[in-house]
């Protein structure tokens, strides 16, 4: 029994990394994943990857317990940044459904349980499977495997008051703002151009009811640009997945003090 208790000390903590991981992180997280499947797996998970961690074992005392609490941080903090990035494509639905006139008929996500704009809900679904495809979910329980590279298991503080960490994640944040912006700025600048339009003949022609024309045209337009630039916004996507997977290793370099 003495022999294993500094495996269950070892399991425990990368079990408490793992779980929280999966708690916050895209794809993982959801409702649609039942909770037993997920604490299972990352039963399993955490059960093949203790053996891989190369450390002395840890006694059960007081530090010991700051280390369970760092660990549940750090899975938290890391799947909460990949799902900020991710949130870009729907950011970028919503700015979309503003422009067309949906943003008033927001639909139920049944993975998050929270509302969606419905290009939004979308674009999401259909870059959930671009990720599937290209083995990106892979890649992602490739970082939390990693992450032991970055962060020690025996280091007992995050460095919150680092002002270059905290710097990074507000650029994270403006970084995902910006990506959002560049996937629907070719419908956004389609409607404005559409709008202008619409102006134009409302004061030269009066008598035409211009809002009972305009929607039709712009949600006609709107649909039409879509389909043109869907692989582009795809490309793009592609582009937040590769951004996505940079920012969770730049910041746990951050919280491992490498940067």
């Amino acid at each position: 029994m003495e022999n294993l208790l500094p495996d269950i000390s070892i399991f425990l903590l990368v079990f408490m990394r793992v779980s929280a991981f999966f708690v916050t992180m895209p794809l993982f997280s959801y409702r649609t994943l039942p909770a037993t499947y997920r604490i299972g797996f990352a039963f399993f998970l955490a059960l093949l990857m203790q053996y891989t961690i190369d450390t002395d074992p840890i006694p059960f005392t007081g530090e010991y317990f700051l280390l369970i609490i760092k660990e549940a941080s750090v899975g938290l903090l890391i799947g909460f940044i990949a799902f900020m990035i991710l949130s870009a494509i729907q950011i970028a639905g919503g700015f979309i459904d503003f422009q067309m006139g949906f943003a008033i008929a927001n639909v139920i996500d049944p993975q998050t349980g929270t509302q969606s704009p419905l290009i939004g809900q979308y674009l999401y679904m259909f870059s959930l499977l671009f990720l599937l495809a290209i083995n990106g979910h892979h890649l992602i329980l490739d970082g939390i495997f990693h992450s032991y590279q970055y962060i020690p298991i025996d280091q007992v503080f995050i460095p919150f008051g680092n002002a270059s960490f905290i710097e990074y994640i507000a650029q994270s944040f403006g970084l995902m703002f910006m990506i959002a912006f560049q996937m629907s700025i070719p419908v956004v600048a389609s409607l404005f151009l559409v709008d202008v339009a619409l102006g134009i003949i409302a004061r030269t022609v009066p008598q035409l009811n211009i809002f009972v024309v305009g929607f039709p045209i712009k949600i006609a337009v709107s649909f039409i640009v879509i389909f043109i630039v869907l692989g582009v916004m795809f490309g793009v996507v592609q582009h937040l997945f590769e951004t996505m997977l940079y920012v969770m290793r730049t910041a746990m370099e951050y919280i491992g003090g490498l940067r």
